[in-house]
Formats: C-alpha cells, sequence, structure tokens
C-alpha cells in the first residue's frame, strides 16, 4: 500500500478523536452558558457525535459509497479494503475518545 493511505489513516483516526473531544468540550462551555450542568452535556454530547465524527474523518459519505462501488462492482477490492480501514481508524478515534472522556468524567457513556 501507498504511503498517502497510511497518513490519511492516521488522520482519520485523529479528526475522529478531535470532533468527539473538541465537540464535547465546546458543546458543555454552551450548557454552562445557559445553566446546564456542564459534565452531563459532556457525556451528552459526545454520545451523540460519535458517527458525525466517523463520517467528518472519512471526508463525507459519498467518497466512501464511491469507494464501494469501485471495490464491488468493478473488482478493485483494494479500494474497499482501504475504506474499510479508513472506517476501522475512524471507529478506533471515536472510542479512544469516549474512553478518555469517560476515564476524565468518571462517568459511563452509554
Amino acid at each position: 500500500m501507498e504511503e498517502r493511505f497510511f497518513e490519511s489513516f492516521i488522520h482519520c483516526f485523529f479528526i475522529a478523536f478531535g470532533v468527539i473531544v473538541g465537540g464535547s468540550i465546546i458543546g458543555s462551555i454552551g450548557a454552562f452558558a445557559t445553566g446546564d450542568a456542564p459534565l452531563t452535556s459532556i457525556v451528552r454530547t459526545a454520545n451523540n457525535l460519535r458517527i458525525w465524527a466517523i463520517v467528518a474523518a472519512i471526508g463525507g459519505t459519498f467518497d466512501a459509497i464511491e469507494n464501494f462501488q469501485r471495490g464491488l462492482l468493478d473488482g478493485s477490492t483494494i479500494d474497499l479494503l482501504k475504506q474499510v480501514l479508513l472506517i476501522l481508524s475512524a471507529m478506533g478515534g471515536v472510542k479512544m475518545a469516549t474512553i478518555l472522556i469517560e476515564w476524565l468524567i468518571q462517568e459511563e457513556i452509554t
């Protein structure tokens, strides 16, 4: 596999990680400003941002669908494998961010 793929793999992980951590913390500032509990808001926001972090990390859904189509219909299995690995990388970033938030907040994200 080429070097650009490994760069994209690492970028997907950290973009998903950043969306969860950054979105949760910034969202809690808004909750604090309106009088809600900020720690509960961090947990709730992290839970709601999971799928959006994955979509943001892989660059939107249309590229992913195009790569799946190319992999399935054109017989380019390497493109299909690369796309699956990028999605798994983004899912790993989301999981790592939720574990970090759970560790810092000491609440379980359900």
